[in-house]
């Protein structure tokens, strides 16, 4: 078989490590490489990531990732990727607000990554990290991965267009698995929990007015990326989210209880719309209920923090 066919190279399977390539290999995907590089199997699996800086390459480095040097944000950086890897972990987010001008919707650096994947030999398996926010306002329906995407943002339809980038790859032979994820915590993780935000007093909504809100820990989000790594069936979507079902301000109740301080003020939407940012705003105008039973029954993820209080005491 000619080496352009076979994703390992011109060599059989059997006499070549896998290759997965990590492309964002932030907070997630460093869990990602360390319990590949740590667990059960440790050095069956080669890791590799992709970094636009450079003096990010010595701390891959010490987590046994090879790192490559490359910004999807300029294409002639990145051709390198064609054909280095057997699995690709797709972490990295679009471009901010007004990054593509006049093309607001579209996600370039997705197109640019399945545009080099395409150039040589396929990968057996692609997993992209998109956003619930894709749903839209759903008023606290729950919500199954079968539901209609209605993005609601700019940002949310962005990822819309990189989800349809991810599945052109899927009709091309690459079995691709789109995550769809919330709201992403952990107390080891920077910013990862609402401890500062409780101290700086920030309102939320009086119960009335409130929104459901779904999150994910980031270690059984990691672990989520390697299930549809493996287990991913193809052209599938996966909600990862725990099994908590809880309003947005019921959620900083219980953060601040846990760490023992103030309950956060409720005020009514219409006061919050002239207190609050407009990026906060955003998350209070869209409810509701992602349904995780693909994961756990499709990918068997078994949950290390089924609820977000499992995962905030697992802090303290």
């Amino acid at each position: 078989m000619p080496s352009n066919q076979n994703p390992l190279g011109a060599l059989p399977a059997r006499f070549r490590r896998e290759r997965l390539l990590i492309v964002g290999c932030g907070d997630v995907g460093q869990r990602v490489a360390r319990d590949l590089n740590t667990g059960p199997g440790a050095g069956r699996l080669q890791v590799l990531a992709l970094t636009s800086s450079p003096t990010r390459v010595l701390g891959l480095r010490k987590l046994g990732v090879r790192p490559l040097v490359g910004n999807l944000d300029d294409a002639a950086t990145v051709r390198r990727l064609s054909g280095v890897a057997t699995r690709v972990l797709h972490l990295a987010p679009p471009p901010g607000e007004g990054a593509g001008g006049s093309a607001w919707w579209l996600d370039p650096r997705t197109v640019v990554l399945t545009r080099m994947l395409r150039q040589r030999s396929l990968p057996v398996s692609l997993v992209y990290a998109s956003t619930s926010g894709v749903y839209g306002d759903c008023q606290g329906a729950l919500v199954p991965e079968t539901r209609a995407v209605a993005p609601g943002t700019p940002r949310a339809q962005r990822r819309v267009n990189a989800e349809g980038a991810v599945r052109h790859l899927g009709r091309a032979g690459v079995r691709a698995s789109v995550l769809r994820i919330p709201g992403i915590y952990a107390p080891d993780r920077e910013g990862g929990t609402p401890e500062a935000r409780l101290r700086r007093g920030t309102p939320v909504l009086v119960p009335e007015d409130d929104v459901y809100t779904n999150h994910i820990h980031a270690d059984d989000l990691a672990r989520a990326c390697m299930a549809a790594l493996w287990k991913g069936r193809p052209q599938r979507t996966y909600n990862v989210s725990d099994s908590t079902h809880m309003k947005m301000g019921d959620y900083f109740d219980l953060a601040a209880d846990l760490y023992g301080l103030p309950r956060p003020p409720r005020v009514p939407r219409s006061a919050a719309q002239e207190q609050l940012s407009l990026m906060l705003l955003s998350f209070m105008s869209e409810s509701r209920r992602l349904d995780n039973q693909r994961i756990l029954k499709e990918l068997g993820v078994r949950l290390c923090y089924p609820s977000v209080a499992e995962g905030l005491r697992g802090g303290l």
